[in-house]
């Protein structure tokens, strides 16, 4: 679609590269479209995989990540579903911690 599109320079070994321009010759696309087609698709496969769902999650809960950046990843109802896990944890160690100053 019409995204916004961002310039993003960056250094990759020679060899990937040209199997990207021989793959985007051989598709009739430019480099750009076969990496960014590769992006998406790595993407896509990491937030399905449950050990970088894990990391995800843990990136959230720890505050390393936004609520928006957690949506980007793993999608609005997984998103949905942590933020619900996040604020019952968060509430939980406020409530153990008002303990032990009680205590």
């Amino acid at each position: 679609g019409t995204e916004d599109r961002r310039r993003v320079q960056f250094r990759a070994p020679r060899g990937l590269v040209e199997q990207a321009d021989a793959l985007a010759t051989v598709l009739e696309t430019d480099r750009t479209d076969v990496i960014v087609s590769a992006l998406r698709e790595y993407l896509r496969n990491a937030a399905h995989d449950d050990d970088v769902k894990q990391e995800i999650a843990e990136a959230y809960y720890d505050d390393d990540i936004s609520f928006e950046e957690l949506t980007e990843l793993v999608g609005h109802e997984a998103a949905a579903n942590f933020r619900v896990l996040k604020d019952r944890l968060d509430e939980e160690f406020a409530a153990a911690t008002a303990d032990e100053l009680d205590g």
